[in-house]
């Protein structure tokens, strides 16, 4: 029932995106097709899950067994950048379509305070290492399904009748302000 709790939590109710307001560059940039949107919360999802793998081991195994957990953060982001690396040259390789719409947003995921975010608040809340993998997928779904959800409601605004002032990128961001409200109904879910 804990790992339940801690998935949907992740999902809906602290959402990375919509609740924590973690990653919103990706959430912003890349959410004018559901496609490229879908693509990149894929890509997300890998590195956010892989990430989160890795820097427990690198955290439990190696920085406190040696006494440097100072070096943290440096040590996570390491990791992020070469898994987005491998993830760049994945998608390039494989859908240079889904490559070349992401653009200058696929090498930014190590830069994206959600997979940073992610990785230490694993830490801080101690979780083990099912835990830490149950809360990195609920995390990786609920930035998937907010960019998705995000990025179906622009291509509807795209086709509305917006008055000429909030056109572009005002109306996203009182679009995305109105979905993080709606988030707020799922607080009293868990």
């Amino acid at each position: 029932m804990e790992f339940f709790t801690i998935l949907v939590s992740a999902i809906f109710v602290n959402n990375f995106v919509l609740a924590k307001f973690l990653g919103i560059c990706p959430f912003l940039g890349v959410s004018k097709k559901v496609e490229t949107a879908f693509g990149m919360g894929m890509a997300v999802t890998f590195v956010m899950t892989l990430s989160s793998i890795i820097t427990y081991f690198i955290h439990h195994f190696i920085l406190v067994k040696l006494g440097i957990e100072f070096l943290q953060t440096m040590a996570f982001i390491l990791v992020i950048a070469s898994l987005v690396q491998f993830v760049e040259m994945f998608v390039k390789k494989a859908s240079p379509g889904l490559y070349d719409a992401l653009g200058v947003f696929l090498p930014l995921i190590t830069t994206n305070c959600a997979v940073l975010g992610l990785a230490i608040l694993n830490i801080q809340e101690e979780y083990t290492l099912f835990k830490t993998i149950t809360h990195a997928v609920g995390a990786s779904i609920g930035f998937s399904l907010a960019i998705v959800l995000f990025a179906g409601i622009r291509e509807r605004i795209a086709l509305a009748d917006v008055p000429e002032s909030l056109q572009g990128f005002p109306i996203a961001l009182i679009t995305a302000g109105l979905m993080a409200i709606a988030f707020l109904g799922f607080q009293g879910l868990v």
